[in-house]
């Protein structure tokens, strides 16, 4: 009786008490994901920031937004503590680029844009927002410009214009980089060309003599930006090729090696230029293409851009074999006038002479007195009176205190300061 009582009064005490209350849920913290590595809360990763950096609410209205930034996501390219890079990156500017974008250059290329090599992505690119299409800072061939301002100011200006330039660059070149061919074409030439020109039809057939140009290198003779001399030649012909004298060089186009030349070398530049080439090699000293027979190393045979058919620039055809001298200049303090203007010639004759170094005036001070009046030279004696107390064979002269194609100081001297480019000689001095 008794049992039954107590089992009685729990069922009715248990039936009566009210069911406990589950606990209110604490919001847990983020998680720590590859997505969210600093374990932000929804909407740290993005939207809090707007609030301290307002501006960009303008940028998102952009036509071009990178996707990070659209999707609200600012720490997939910034730390949002800390950082041993500008702007909070998460690491360097190219490094965070190519988290997404490391297929941009080809693995095997044989010619990649500047800026890549550099990692200077934002020189072309603006990281958050632009009005043009793949984030550029600048529409098209103006952006090329930017960087590449005598080519486009030639093809701007130019007579005969090539369709393509006007399109946009990057029809021909591809703008990070190419696995296909030099200074970024996106084919070699003349596969590039052909892409356009039909050179086995009549018209163009007759323009080149029948000769098989398909298989020939059209920019020896065309300018592929533009040109003010009609067919888009370079700017100087070689006058066979002006005359449409192919023949005069080469074989026949009939022949079963139409372009191998009539005469091998020098020999057949000699039958035009026989005597230019004597007196050349009649001087005491020779430039050793000269004496090699080498023409072409520095001239083109059929148009350049440059005067006297060279290759190109005569900085950049001298350094081909004289990268040393031009490397010097290139990191020189003080820039040489003619090497920075790309005219070795100023000084020396590319062909031969009678003085050291194809110098052409044996006297060193009278060389550097076509641009420099030394008789107003307010520092130091020289001349043929003034003996250098290093070497009594030698005189002292504008060589002795400077360098010609430039060094790291400035004025082209060989010390860091003048006291100690002085004391060389006036020992007495020296502290």
């Amino acid at each position: 009786m008794i049992a039954q009582t107590l089992v009685l009064v729990a069922t009715l005490f248990l039936t009566a008490a009210p069911a406990p209350k589950p606990a209110a849920a604490k919001p847990s913290p983020a998680k720590s994901t590859a997505a969210n590595p600093f374990k932000l809360r929804p909407g740290a990763t993005g939207k809090v920031c707007l609030e301290c950096h307002g501006d960009f609410e303008e940028r998102l209205k952009k036509a071009s937004v990178h996707t990070p930034v659209k999707s609200g996501d600012c720490t997939g390219c910034h730390n949002p503590h800390a950082s041993d890079h500008g702007k909070l990156l998460s690491a360097s500017q190219n490094d965070v680029c190519a988290t997404c974008h490391g297929d941009v250059v080809p693995a095997s290329a044989k010619s990649t844009h500047k800026p890549v090599d550099d990692h200077s992505c934002s020189l072309c690119h603006d990281p958050h927002a632009s009005p043009f299409k793949a984030n550029l800072i600048k529409d098209g061939n103006d952006l090329c410009a930017s960087c590449h301002k005598g080519i486009a100011e030639a093809a701007a200006s130019a007579k005969y214009k090539h369709a393509p330039v006007q399109k946009g660059c990057i029809t021909c070149h591809d703008a990070h980089g190419s696995a296909a061919a030099d200074v970024l074409l996106k084919r070699a030439v003349p596969g590039l060309c052909l892409g356009c020109h039909k050179v086995d039809s009549p018209i163009l057939a007759k323009k080149h003599l029948g000769y098989p140009v398909k298989t020939a290198d059209c920019t020896t003779c065309h300018d592929p930006h533009g040109s003010n001399v009609r067919g888009m030649f370079l700017a100087n012909v070689h006058p066979p090729v002006a005359k449409g004298q192919c023949s005069m060089c080469h074989e026949p186009p009939t022949s079963r090696t139409p372009f191998k030349t009539r005469q091998a070398g020098a020999e057949l530049c000699r039958t035009c230029h026989s005597q230019k080439m004597t007196a050349m090699l009649d001087r005491p000293r020779v430039h050793q293409p000269v004496a090699e027979g080498a023409c072409l190393a520095c001239h083109g045979p059929h148009a350049s851009k440059s005067k006297g058919l060279l290759k190109g620039n005569a900085v950049a055809v001298c350094g081909a074999c004289h990268a040393d001298t031009i490397r010097r200049q290139a990191v020189s303090v003080t820039k040489h006038a003619p090497i920075a203007a790309g005219d070795c010639g100023t000084c020396h004759d590319p062909h031969g002479g009678n003085a050291p170094l194809l110098f052409k005036n044996p006297n060193g001070i009278e060389l550097c007195g076509q641009c420099h009046d030394w008789q107003k030279h307010s520092t130091h004696p020289i001349g043929a009176k003034v003996k250098d107390p290093r070497n009594p064979n030698l005189i002292v002269q504008c060589s002795s205190c400077h360098r010609a194609h430039g060094s790291e100081y400035k004025h082209m001297i060989p010390q860091a300061t003048t006291t100690a480019l002085c004391t060389n000689c006036h020992e007495q001095f020296r502290r």
